[in-house]
């Protein structure tokens, strides 16, 4: 099943698509699908139905990611039913900065996602956790798990995007790329230094802008599994959806911008491929 179908027929869909790879790399796209179960669309707003807050067509852009030979994790269900990049305990992990949670009941924007009294119960949201963040994470876990026993280490890459321009979140526009590791607690320096190469390096990327821990620091799943010390190195890429995509509806994916972005993407997991595999040891 794509991850892009929203099949009004079928009352179940599974909660992710997983391509193994052979390389230490997993590309976790938690926040890709646009799946609204069939059950819940009556308690859903119009709004909501639009979807416009998912991180569209990243499987996309990440196509080249599989011919590194990277493993490739992207949720099928919408992250307004339940976002796989939120604590399960649903506390923020922004505090005193304006943020979605666990099941969220806003856009970004602000504009209700249920109907009048409509939204979840602690019921519905346990219920959501067990059949869509559970599998969700445990399928991350075993990837890793296996990736690591594999190489000795691994590369988290967090794959995600949104619009440019959000005042209700951030003032002014983000730069192009926003890169978190936790601040600095999730993947090593040398890392992500190696990452961060290609972006002084490689053609094309001065046009670019970017920054390091800023909006940004990375989410649940950078900060909750990205460990260094054990072999684990998380980076979120939360990238601007201007350098790829139209940012209005129907959001569509522009191939012309896509292909100035996608070769500098592609450097920069390559780099962090090459400098993962030259480590001596888990911990470097």
């Amino acid at each position: 099943m794509s991850s892009h179908s929203n099949p009004d027929h079928n009352p179940y869909i599974h909660p992710f698509t997983l391509h193994r790879g052979t390389a230490p790399v997993l590309v976790s796209i938690p926040h890709l699908g646009r799946h609204l179960p069939e059950a819940l669309r009556s308690s859903y707003s119009d709004e909501a139905a639009i979807v416009s807050d998912t991180d569209w067509h990243l499987d996309q852009i990440y196509a080249f990611a599989r011919e590194l030979g990277a493993s490739v994790l992207g949720a099928t269900v919408s992250r307004y039913v339940i976002d796989l990049n939120r604590p399960p305990t649903g506390e923020s992990l922004y505090p005193g900065q304006t943020t979605t949670g666990l099941c969220p009941t806003e856009t970004f924007r602000g504009v209700p996602l249920y109907r009048p009294s409509c939204e979840p119960t602690e019921a519905e949201i346990a219920n959501r956790r067990e059949r869509y963040w559970d599998p969700y994470h445990a399928a991350l876990r075993a990837e890793l798990t296996r990736l690591k026993a594999q190489h000795g280490r691994v590369l988290l890459w967090e794959a995600h995007s949104i619009a440019s321009v959000l005042r209700r979140l951030f003032d002014g526009k983000l730069p192009d790329l926003n890169f978190g590791t936790n601040a600095g607690a999730s993947c090593s320096p040398a890392l992500l230094e190696a990452v961060l190469r290609p972006l002084q390096t490689a053609p094309g990327a001065k046009e670019f802008s970017y920054v390091v821990n800023g909006r940004f620091k990375g989410g649940y799943i950078t900060r909750h599994y990205g460990a260094p010390e054990d072999g684990i190195h998380a980076i979120q890429l939360e990238m601007c959806q201007s350098v790829y995509m139209d940012e209005t509806v129907p959001f569509a994916y522009r191939q012309d911008l896509a292909a100035r972005i996608q070769p500098l993407l592609s450097a920069m997991l390559g780099e962090g491929v090459k400098r993962l595999r030259a480590m001596d040891c888990p911990t470097v």
